[in-house]
């Protein structure tokens, strides 16, 4: 009996593997930045993962505040401030939204995001965010082609929050492993937020 249970586990583990391939992996890193003109304690928080979906599908989808909505949904959803969020990200907008952490608990009050980069080329997006309790939550999106429809997503965030640094960051690294997890959906059911 010992060996058929080792046996399907085995298996199951070998069936398992394209979805551990997946599985978002992250690593934070304690880093020195400047805020306001001072040196100050910050942390680096860098969240990947393989996702099975064609660069140009997953640029365009990217670049999309309605993807936003849907990687985030069960963990925070943001409601703009100026009305509607625009169709999608452009170099040099400015967005204000009300986070609520599961849907229901406001956090931080109004969060700016402002776009910096939109590269078309190196697939990357730059904006710079900040709320009353993270007062930097600089966030990088890149994206790799790894061939055979496939493509390696990562999140890399700045985050300083004075004392609340450390708490912050350990909430946005379940937040962000969240949203690649949903990255996953947005993959198997081919959804397009672009259209």
């Amino acid at each position: 009996m010992k060996r058929i249970v080792i046996l399907f586990g085995i298996l199951g583990l070998l069936s398992n593997g394209y979805a551990q391939n997946n599985k978002p992996t992250s690593k934070i890193e304690r880093v020195v930045i400047e805020y306001k003109g001072k040196k100050v304690k910050a942390r680096q928080l860098t969240v990947s993962s393989e996702i099975p979906m064609d660069l140009e599908s997953a640029w365009a989808n990217v670049k999309t505040p309605a993807l936003l909505q849907f990687v985030a949904k069960g963990m925070i959803r943001f409601k703009s401030v100026n009305g509607e969020f625009p169709k999608q990200w452009e170099v040099g907008q400015s967005v204000g939204a009300k986070m609520r952490v599961f849907g229901f608990i406001p956090y931080g009050g109004t969060h700016s995001l402002f776009i910096k980069e939109v590269d078309n080329d190196n697939y990357k997006i730059v904006a710079q965010e900040w709320n009353k309790r993270a007062k930097v939550w600089n966030h990088d999106v890149v994206l790799r082609d790894l061939g055979n429809g496939k493509i390696y997503f990562e999140d890399s965030i700045t985050i300083y929050g004075g004392a609340m640094t450390g708490i912050i960051t350990s909430f946005s690294k379940r937040f962000y492993t969240h949203r690649q997890k949903r990255w996953q959906i947005v993959a198997k059911e081919k959804l397009n937020f672009a259209e």
